[in-house]
């Protein structure tokens, strides 16, 4: 059901399109002025909102300019009574969908709501799945370092020469592949990436050059090898310093002669490939210990970006948190969530052993076990939810003020886990009463019964 906010100084005018409103099946809020119309706006999570123009205290056009700063893609319908053609562009060009003159014609303002409702749905449908679909995300930061790799990829990127990134776990080696590739020539053709510590050393060769059928055992059919599939475009090695020294030399090979040979098969086929390669491993110790070969290290690194860890960018972890902040509010469907000026700064204290990786889902689990505003507090008590000395929230006495994380195999279950305890927690705080927890935690009050569901939580448990 969708939810929309009416805000008219005018009681007449909002009774009457909260009957109208409510008779198509619209749950309805309204308010006659436009600051607490604002409050509401950012506690409530709205799907639409009709706001007058001429009001006491803030006028329309200020209310919808400070909106589209805090819900940039709320649908806006303007109403007035006083309505002109330069108001309704200003409107439009402060980012309203619509304007409608009083008093409203009721086939007009219905068709207009419906449309504006399935024009905002359409708006965050498209961003879910634009972030589904394009894993390439922007690379944040205004460190020295950043700076350094941003303009070494525009320079790198529109020619064929071969780059080794280098950098930690979780540091943004992907990101910088992805970025080499989309600013190519071979933008258009596949970028195939190709994890090589996940894959069996028996099986690499297959993987990377394919194999005829019969070649081995399970070789049932033919199969075409990244090399082959990356034809025209980029093929990214991840983890090379994991594979093992006889894919090496084929992978030497097939850059030196830019040919394949399939397992099991002695064609020679041709493939027109650039290599992106990544490691957090030191390659020179690896060729030292007789684990890399130096010959195939010196083809892959025409072109070196080392990724630093994200201690050594301490002033980019503000950019980065508010930007995750952002997706993952947006993501859940809840209001975005203030990171206050203490947090950030203990954000930055923090090592950060995981790196990009490990401050999202930081971010996340702060998220969902903190208030709207997230506090220093909330980090130290949230940074580490594997240690026992690790403080957690009060529960009023409905879970056990330790937790045996043993339990959960992973992340997701231990975020389920604790996102099942908060709302507990929050529905027997406001005895049971679902309106009120959800405006209390900041969510649709439709989405709080799905987790109700999820989660089978039921009042005679507690």
């Amino acid at each position: 059901m969708a939810k929309i906010l009416i805000i008219d100084d005018e009681r007449a005018i909002r009774n009457t399109l909260r009957e109208i409103l409510e008779y198509e099946d619209y749950q309805v809020d309204d308010i006659d002025n436009g600051i607490e119309g604002l409050e509401l706006i950012r506690k409530n999570g709205y799907d639409l909102v009709l706001c007058d123009i001429k009001m006491n205290k803030m006028d329309g056009m200020e209310v919808l300019t400070e909106s589209m700063n805090i819900h940039p893609d709320l649908p806006f319908i303007m109403i007035s009574g006083h309505g002109t053609v330069e108001t309704a562009i200003e409107a439009s060009k402060k980012g309203a969908y619509d304007f409608i003159s009083k008093p409203p014609d009721l086939n007009r303002l219905l068709i207009t709501v419906r449309n504006a409702l399935e024009r905002g749905n359409l708006v965050t449908e498209t961003k879910v799945l634009k972030r589904k679909v394009s894993k390439t995300r922007e690379m944040l930061g205004q460190s020295p370092a950043i700076s350094r790799i941003k303009d070494t990829i525009e320079r790198v990127a529109p020619t064929d020469a071969r780059v080794l990134v280098t950098g930690a776990n979780g540091s943004g080696k992907e990101l910088v592949a992805r970025w080499l590739h989309e600013k190519s020539n071979r933008c258009n053709a596949p970028l195939i990436e190709v994890n090589c510590a996940a894959i069996p050393s028996e099986l690499i060769e297959s993987e990377l050059f394919g194999h005829e059928k019969g070649s081995f055992t399970s070789a049932v059919k033919q199969r075409l090898g990244k090399f082959e599939l990356a034809n025209g475009g980029t093929l990214f090695l991840d983890e090379i310093g994991d594979m093992s020294l006889s894919a090496q030399a084929k992978v030497l090979r097939a850059l030196q002669e830019n040919k394949v040979t399939r397992v099991g098969g002695e064609k020679e086929i041709d493939v027109d490939v650039r290599v992106i390669a990544a490691t957090n491993k030191d390659l020179q110790k690896e060729i030292e210990a007789g684990n890399f070969r130096m010959d195939l290290y010196h083809r892959l690194s025409v072109i070196l970006i080392h990724v630093p860890h994200l201690t050594e960018r301490q002033d980019d972890i503000p950019i980065i948190a508010q930007s995750f902040c952002n997706e993952i509010c947006g993501d859940y469907g809840i209001p975005v969530k203030t990171i206050s000026d203490s947090a950030m700064e203990a954000l930055k204290a923090m090592p950060w052993t995981g790196n990009i990786r490990e401050l999202r889902n930081m971010i996340e689990r702060l998220i969902i076990l903190s208030e709207k505003v997230i506090t220093d507090a909330d980090v130290r008590n949230f940074a580490n939810p594997a240690s026992p000395a690790t403080p957690v929230a009060p529960t009023n006495g409905t879970a056990s003020p330790q937790t045996n994380f043993d339990q959960f195999t992973n992340f997701q279950e231990y975020k389920d886990s604790a996102e099942r305890d908060y709302i507990k927690y929050k529905l027997e705080k406001n005895n049971w009463n679902v309106s009120k927890t959800a405006d209390d935690i900041e969510i649709q009050r439709s989405h709080l019964y799905s987790k109700i569901e999820k989660y089978g939580l039921k009042r005679a448990e507690l």
